[in-house]
């Protein structure tokens, strides 16, 4: 079928691991006609700004890609929070989509999706949402003003001709129906997940073996491995560093590996932690190295807020250590997770010492981790459920 993504409430960059791009990798690779329409704004070696790419032109996978200038010669954080883009209406006229799938409703040109619906009937709409409380409406000002003023009315205006809202975390589910006022038979959720593809080639144990050697990890030592944005809504980062070197001061064979980026503010305190052996920081991850870089470790630590990344290691099949948030629980499939209850060295060294005193706990959470339930999380698999497609 033809599908048409709408990505305008942020951006669109070629080449991420993000929800977006591997959604409509998988639908062109099951033989859809793809096209996504976003705005004119990515990322450009890591800094945001105007695209210097084309605005309409076909990537590697064969998906359309179309950029759409703002409608008014606003500064760019004006014209995000309007959300109205020149030739929208037309454009989606030209595709003709049997289905249309909305990234995050937060712009006021989604009222012409529904008038879209309203005049093709035949066509299916589905959208989703990536706020809650973690991310998004963290304060009365902005809960009450920006999206129950603003940004509710897109997606009751939206409400009335689609066929699904999905939370991609039950969070969001919750933020649909609590502060969207979505009503709940029209909700449900559709998890973020891993790329099929880089999940299996960083699998294969010769990309362990390189990793480790490259970092002076030897076979027998326990890697635990962390990564992500590292500022001030993560700074747990520094605890899980400061637990591990009171851990090595007691037990052998404790790794520590860090990648991401890290805020000004931060680095000096990070570094301080380094010891460039037992501890590292490693840098940003390029491409499909975050893949490597989880599947080279025994254990994988998230003790802040949670990133995409999570469910990505769930679909890797590796062991977790997770902070705990409520609505953000979905990553557990049985027992590959175990969830820290708060911020502190003492938890995190806690959780670490049973699960090295206690190798058989471990290995019940490798099992647990590499069950086929991690499925759940392939990309492939929820790009099909993304457009009403069930196996």
């Amino acid at each position: 079928m033809k599908i048409t993504h709408i990505c305008l409430a942020g951006g669109y960059t070629e080449g991420l691991n993000y929800q977006e791009n591997i959604i409509i990798k998988y639908q062109a690779l099951d033989g859809h006609q793809v096209s996504l329409l976003t705005t004119d704004h990515c990322y450009t070696e890591g800094v945001w700004g105007l695209c210097r790419t084309e605005s309409d032109y076909i990537n590697p996978y064969g998906v359309r890609i179309i950029r759409l200038p703002f409608a008014f010669g606003l500064p760019y954080q004006v014209n995000r929070q309007i959300g109205i883009f020149k030739g929208f209406a037309e454009v989606l006229e030209e595709l003709k989509p049997d289905t249309i799938f909305v990234h995050n409703m937060q712009f006021q040109d989604i009222r012409r999706v529904a008038a879209y619906k309203k005049k093709h009937r035949e066509v299916v709409v589905y959208a989703d949402n990536h706020s809650d409380f973690s991310n998004s409406a963290r304060n009365w000002f902005s809960r009450n003003t920006l999206y129950r003023f603003w940004w509710k009315p897109c997606a009751k205006a939206l409400e009335p001709y689609a066929e699904l809202f999905f939370g991609v975390m039950p969070s969001r589910v919750d933020f649909l129906q609590n502060i969207y006022k979505i009503a709940p038979e029209k909700t449900d959720m559709l998890v973020m997940g891993a790329d099929d593809e880089s999940v299996i080639r960083a699998g294969c144990p010769e990309v362990r073996r390189r990793i480790r050697e490259q970092y002076g990890i030897e076979s027998e030592d326990f890697l635990i491995m962390t990564g992500g944005k590292i500022d001030a809504f993560k700074t747990q980062t520094l605890l899980l560093m400061q637990a591990v070197k009171e851990l090595q001061v007691q037990k052998k064979g404790i790794k520590l590996l860090i990648f991401g980026s890290v805020a000004e503010e931060l680095k000096e305190q990070l570094m301080g932690l380094c010891d460039g052996e037992g501890i590292r920081y490693i840098g940003w991850a390029k491409g499909e190295e975050s893949y490597e870089y989880f599947a080279s470790a025994d254990l994988v630590v998230f003790p802040g807020r949670h990133s995409v990344y999570w469910e990505q290691v769930a679909a890797q099949g590796i062991p977790m250590l997770c902070k705990y948030w409520e609505g953000t629980t979905h990553v557990d499939i049985g027992g590959n997770v175990e969830f820290l209850m708060e911020d502190s060295v003492k938890e995190i060294k806690k959780k670490l010492t049973e699960l090295l005193d206690y190798p058989e706990k471990y290995k019940e959470m490798k099992k647990v981790a590499c069950s086929d339930k991690r499925h759940t999380f392939s990309y492939k698999m929820i790009a099909r459920r993304s457009v009403g497609i069930m196996e």
